[in-house]
């Protein structure tokens, strides 16, 4: 199996708003599609990386349970903590350093739209 994971959406009751926080906290542009009535804003796909959308869809609830999607940063995750804040968001759990050795950092976030998301760096 070359690729375990393929593809994740996230939650949006107010997908501007959703946008907008996304392609500020990971500085990166979202291409926003409609299809069929839904709207969905999605992440660059390189043919080798997992990547999703934010998706504003009937039967698409925003919730804080359930399964963690987690970024990842090359930079140290307090800045990308400060642009999560700075955004509407809110961090959960600060920079935690992983316990085993050699395996970096997670924090855990809240988004605008009242999702639980991770990022994890190696530094």
């Amino acid at each position: 199996m070359k690729k375990l994971l393929s593809w994740f959406e996230i939650p949006a009751s107010d997908f501007d708003r959703a946008v907008k926080f996304y392609q500020n906290v990971t500085e990166t542009d979202l291409q926003v599609v409609g299809c069929e009535g839904d709207m969905m804003a999605c992440f660059p796909d390189d043919g080798v990386n997992v990547s999703g959308a934010v998706i504003s869809s009937p039967g698409y609830k925003p919730s804080p349970d359930g399964v963690i999607i987690s970024f990842f940063s090359e930079t140290d995750l307090n800045n990308f903590l400060g642009r999560v804040e700075t955004n509407g968001g809110k961090t959960i759990i600060p920079k935690t350093k992983i316990q085993a050795e050699n395996r970096g950092y997670f924090a855990v976030f809240m988004d605008t739209e009242g999702n639980r998301l991770g990022v994890y760096s190696e530094s």
